[in-house]
């Protein structure tokens, strides 16, 4: 009973044309359904009237091109029984011309498709080199299987050349990050250096301060003590000339002999002397030798292999 009732359900999704199961079925004003290669190469062949209508080939009703409409509910019935016969996933090979409604047994070498008889005779492929599919296949065959093994073969370089610059570049990055701590280290012991010499040079001008101001400072006790006597002895001079002649010569000699050791005794003078000035060193100047020793003993680190197997 259930193997009649699936055979009824096969008549009725089985093409009136192709007598296979329809593929993408369309319908039709009268209610027949048909593949929509099959319907669409009838439309083609019938004879068409004054109205642009067709014929169905089952009832001989006529039909619009333009009103032939997808029936989803057979598509959905084929692809069950398909599943049945062959198994989920799997599909039937198409046979069938699409165009024609033919069976596909000429390949044309011009344009690579597979195609029908009536193909062959058309406009479209008049010329072409065709053949039966029986004589190309195997021929065919062999080239895709010869492009597929190159075609492994070229994947499988390339999968070892992915693998290969993905560790350069892993390599190259650790590098460059080691290198970049090696700058770092060595600037801050450049930056050490100079922190250093800096605070040399800033002790021995404070020496060189020290030593300046406390001759300056000196000089100047010496010439306030001068200034002092001066003003004594000048006094003591005035009173003199404005007393009497007794009162003038009265220890004249004294006074006399006190102008004579009295001599004004210059303080030392730093403005004509030379000042210290630091001068920076010309880094620039420096790094430029440095950068061309370093590039020298890249040179001899390349020809150093060579010299040794020389």
């Amino acid at each position: 009973m259930a193997s009649e009732i699936l055979v009824d359900i096969k008549e009725e999704v089985t093409c009136p044309i192709c007598l296979d199961f329809m593929t993408e079925p369309l319908s039709i004003d009268c209610g027949h359904s048909f593949c929509q290669a099959c319907i669409t190469g009838n439309s083609k062949q019938s004879q068409i009237s004054q109205e642009g209508e067709s014929s169905c080939p089952v009832c001989r009703t006529s039909y619009q091109r333009e009103h032939l409409r997808p029936n989803r509910h057979l598509a959905n019935i084929v692809e069950r029984l398909r599943e049945v016969e062959l198994g989920p996933g799997k599909q039937p090979k198409l046979i069938l011309c699409a165009q024609h409604g033919e069976k596909l047994q000429l390949f044309c070498e011009e344009d690579g498709n597979v195609i029908c008889l009536l193909c062959e005779r058309s406009q479209e492929h008049r010329g072409h080199h065709t053949f039966l599919l029986e004589e190309v296949a195997q021929v065919y065959q062999e080239k895709l299987q010869e492009v597929l093994e190159r075609l492994r073969t070229d994947q499988k370089e390339a999968e070892t050349l992915e693998a290969d610059i993905k560790n350069e570049r892993a390599l190259w990055k650790s590098h460059i990050r080691n290198e970049g701590q090696h700058i770092q280290a060595e600037f801050k012991k450049l930056r050490g250096v100079l922190n250093s010499e800096e605070q040399r040079e800033l002790e021995k001008l404070k020496t060189e301060e020290e030593k300046v101001l406390d001759t300056m400072a000196k000089e100047e006790n010496d010439l306030i003590k001068q200034s002092q006597l001066l003003r004594e002895l000048i006094s003591d001079v005035e009173h003199h000339l404005q007393g009497s002649s007794v009162e003038m010569l009265q220890d004249v000699h004294g006074i006399l002999r006190r102008s004579e050791s009295l001599t004004l005794k210059k303080p030392i003078s730093f403005q004509n002397k030379q000042r210290s000035v630091f001068r920076a060193p010309d880094l620039s100047g420096i790094l430029r030798v440095f950068k061309e020793l370093r590039d020298v003993q890249c040179y001899w680190v390349v020809l150093l292999p060579c010299a040794l197997q020389s």
